[in-house]
């Protein structure tokens, strides 16, 4: 059995994403931390998920996010490449829109309030 039939995630960019983000947060929580911040039981399952031994779940982005620390929209772009392919998630995109960051959120309001005064 081949490397990449065991790890089938691997080479994705959620996959990077994530192990960068577990380095990042190193100095601050474990990963274990990271995995029962997410609502994981098995503290293993980030070790799956950095490692593309299992991708992540759609329904999980939001508490990951929360848990890395990070930008909810940008790790589901992530997550939705990773689940349906890229091909697939830029039709869905296409389609619902370019998924807003908080940061580009903050913005959007701050401009409406400078508009509105």
């Amino acid at each position: 059995m081949s490397d990449t039939s065991k790890k089938p995630y691997q080479d994705t960019e959620l996959a990077k994403y994530v192990e960068r983000r577990v380095l990042e947060l190193k100095s601050k929580k474990t990963q274990a931390e990271i995995a029962s911040e997410a609502g994981y039981r098995n503290a293993n399952m980030v070790s799956m998920v950095k490692s593309g031994a299992s991708k992540l779940a759609l329904d999980r982005v939001p508490s990951m996010a929360r848990a890395l620390e990070c930008d909810p929209a940008y790790l589901m772009r992530l997550a939705l490449e990773q689940a349906v392919g890229r091909t697939a998630a830029a039709a869905v995109i296409e389609i619902f829109g370019e998924p807003v960051t908080e940061n580009e959120l903050g913005w959007i309001k701050a401009i409406r309030r400078a508009i509105l005064q």
